[in-house]
């Protein structure tokens, strides 16, 4: 475990010697982990078991859902309700306070989803997901059930209840994220090993739509899955590899990596000042402080 400086202005985001702590293990892939700031839990996927987690400083970590339908992505809307990527169900469920659970998206023009993977809210509340195939992948490598060509990245209006394609020219979309003011959508593509950017017009759709970064490093390649923001704009991945977390400023150059001692593939910031960085890491999770806020989750 341990920080690789490439660019100095990385220690001003984390101390080179930070501590990371593991504070869940035991699963067979992490994912989708999410803080809700005023109950203070961390929910998580393990998304081989079909299993959803919720981990307190009290307790740990203990089941919150079984089965999860093969949950993945998760985040919280503006009202508190926890919204799920079920690769199973392919749909995207939310989750009332008082536990109802909903379906709140699962067709797009009469068709089955592909197995929505990672979910955002914009700051006027639409929901937008990634739908890759990943769900649909048998173990010969076939894909089975696909019922439209492509893999999209969707904006659904819960005001109006209609479902809106953003982009259906990703080969794996991913990891998604999208800046406090709405005008800049982050997308990952796993199989192009990059990220694009996107300026967001007024009416939600994307336009310009340019490579971020890639997350490639001479003979290091990442997989690029999740990521977040923090206050100041600088982009977290978690890239499935040994590097860890691949930290970039706001221009997209590479300032170095957080190490945690396995390959990340999910993150999320949470404490009670959200300096806290949370990272799930294949058979476990991990947390370390960070010197800088991450991007609020705004629940009203």
């Amino acid at each position: 475990m341990a920080v690789e400086v490439l660019d100095e202005r990385l220690k001003d985001l984390v101390d080179p010697d930070v501590q990371v702590d593991r504070i869940a293990t035991g699963y067979q892939f992490t994912e989708g982990p999410v803080w809700h700031p005023r109950n203070r839990t961390l929910i998580f996927s393990d998304v081989r078991t079909g299993i959803m987690r919720i981990w307190t400083e009290k307790d740990g970590a203990k089941v919150f859902r079984e089965p999860s339908g093969v949950a993945n992505g998760n985040t919280y809307d503006g009202e508190g309700n926890l919204l799920t990527c079920e690769h199973q169900n392919r749909r995207v469920s939310r989750t009332r306070p008082d536990g109802s659970i909903e379906t709140l998206v699962d067709r797009f023009e009469g068709k089955r989803l592909n197995s929505p993977n990672d979910v955002v809210c914009a700051p006027n509340g639409d929901v937008l997901f990634t739908d890759p195939t990943y769900g649909l992948r048998q173990p010969d490598g076939t894909i089975a059930g696909q019922e439209y060509p492509f893999a999209g990245v969707f904006r659904y209006s819960p005001a109006s209840g209609s479902l809106t394609l953003l982009a259906s020219d990703f080969q794996a979309p991913n990891g998604l994220a999208i800046t406090d003011d709405g005008r800049r959508m982050f997308v990952c593509d796993t199989r192009e090993q990059h990220i694009r950017v996107f300026d967001v017009a007024d009416d939600g759709s994307l336009e310009n739509g340019r490579v971020f970064c890639e997350a490639r490093l001479g003979e290091r390649q990442g997989r690029p899955d999740g990521m977040k923001l923090d206050a100041a704009g600088n982009v977290y991945l978690a890239a499935n590899s040994p590097e860890g977390v691949w930290v970039f400023d706001r221009e997209g150059k590479l300032l170095g990596f957080i190490g945690v001692g396995e390959s990340p593939a999910n993150l999320a910031w949470g404490g009670d000042d959200w300096r806290t960085l949370f990272v799930t890491a294949q058979t476990s999770v991990y947390r370390l402080r960070m010197k800088v806020a991450g991007q609020r989750l705004r629940l009203g």
